[in-house]
């Protein structure tokens, strides 16, 4: 018999952001044997749920909604809002409030997770108090100083952080203006691997690659033996903390020291 893929350890559901590629594939990459992974496109704009007015808790776009509802009749082991944007702008306080908006409709048994709550549990389970955050292209001057603020509201000391540069034929285009001209599918990562060992502050105590779309996990590995240091990235993260939470074990060579945990 062939392999095909079914998920019979654990069949996670990725939020994702509608036009990108990359999550999927890195999952499928990471992912061990037994585990299924199974996506619902997002197009609404960062955050994907939004803050009532009181700021008390949050309303999901109707594209979470409706993947809820489907992911519902799936029999998942975890759910996860796969997008980093979310989580830094959401701020403080709203990956909490997105799980408490979407388990009623996923019903019970399924876990709800967040890239943020992703990211934060891989850099403590990693003893990381002082990580060096490195962001994609695309995110802009607000982005960046949101996701510098999350991860200090989170009690995380930043050793620096870092907007990759993604070359002369991207330079002239503002963050906001790349994805839709085609950088999404034209990443490469030998330099991105040269710019994080090149600017990595000698005193970080890890590397945390943010972004769900920004293509990374194949320089993980070389990343790490090179620093001397975790690196962990955003959908690493993700999958590290549902494989966990879902109770499965498995370890998974060559994409960091986190799936090793």
């Amino acid at each position: 018999m062939s392999n095909d893929n079914w998920g019979w350890r654990a069949r996670f559901g990725l939020f994702i952001v509608g036009n990108e590629a990359v999550p999927e594939a890195e999952w499928w990459a990471m992912a061990p044997s037994g585990v299924s992974v199974h996506a619902a496109r997002v197009t609404a704009r960062a955050p994907w749920l939004r803050w009532r007015d009181d700021r008390r808790d949050v309303e999901p776009e109707d594209d979470l909604v409706r993947g809820c509802r489907q992911f519902a009749n799936m029999r998942l082991s975890a759910v996860v809002i796969a997008h980093s944007s979310s989580s830094l702008l959401g701020g403080k306080g709203w990956d909490e409030a997105a799980v408490v908006s979407l388990l009623p409709l996923l019903g019970d048994g399924t876990i709800v997770t967040t890239n943020g709550i992703d990211t934060c549990a891989a850099l403590r389970a990693s003893g990381s108090k002082r990580p060096f955050l490195v962001l994609p292209p695309w995110f802009n001057d607000e982005t960046v100083a949101a996701g510098c603020r999350y991860y200090a509201d989170h009690g995380f000391t930043l050793a620096g952080h870092l907007r990759y540069d993604p070359g002369r034929k991207w330079r002239d285009l503002a963050p906001g203006e790349l994805v839709g001209q085609g950088a999404g599918f034209e990443q490469e990562i030998e330099p991105l691997y040269a710019q994080i060992r090149a600017a990595c502050p000698a005193d970080a105590d890890a590397v945390l690659i943010a972004g769900t779309g920004f293509r990374c996990v194949g320089i993980l590995e070389a990343l790490e033996q090179d620093l001397k240091r975790p690196v962990i990235s955003a959908n690493q993260a993700s999958l590290w903390h549902c494989l966990r939470s879902a109770g499965v074990q498995a370890k998974v060579d060559g994409y960091g020291s986190l799936l090793r945990l």
